[in-house]
């Protein structure tokens, strides 16, 4: 049986998932597809297009919503399902690999200019937060609150995150020469 672009796609999402975007090379998606790796390249060119699609996919999950702040927060929600959903969608959308219609819609709200300032800050805070959970995950955290504690509040990121938005939102004015 043949694998589809989707499979592919799939895959490379579910090594990302065990192996963190450091692990997810063509050579292991090729190992859970059981092909080889030149087989990957009748469905993708290269690594960066695969990782354009992988992005793709994270962000397909973000539907269309038409307030900035929603669309926001549902795009760092996507990216936080997935292990290092951030880094791969940051690194699409930085390389231009990827659709960028989250940043379209995003400019249809608040400008061009706005929407590469909301979309770097939920980058940002989306890597930051999922680096802060692997961090706590392996015991790393020096400042950790105790076993069952109450977090302080530089802790509660998504509080943080929402915050950071508002910050934002309130000095966004659309400017009719950047749309």
């Amino acid at each position: 049986m043949r694998n589809t672009l989707a499979d592919v796609v799939t895959a490379a999402l579910g090594v990302l998932d065990a192996q963190g975007l450091e692990g997810c090379s063509m050579r292991r998606v090729a190992a859970a597809l059981d092909v080889q790796p030149s087989a990957l390249y009748h469905h993708v060119p290269n690594k960066q297009s695969l990782l354009a699609l992988m992005a793709d996919e994270i962000v397909g999950r973000v539907g269309r919503l038409h307030d900035a702040r929603a669309l926001c927060i549902a795009l760092r929600d996507a990216m936080l399902r997935v292990r290092d959903g951030a880094d791969v969608v940051a690194t699409a959308e930085a390389f231009r690999l990827g659709s960028s219609e989250i940043e379209r819609s995003l400019a249809e709200m608040v400008g061009a200019d706005g929407a590469r300032t909301l979309l770097l800050f939920t980058f940002g805070h989306a890597q930051s937060t999922q680096t802060h959970r692997q961090a706590a995950q392996f015991g790393a955290l020096l400042d950790a609150p105790p076993a069952g504690g109450q977090a302080p509040p530089v802790f509660d990121l998504d509080a943080s995150f929402g915050r950071g938005l508002d910050i934002i939102l309130r000095g966004l004015v659309p400017d009719a020469d950047t749309r």
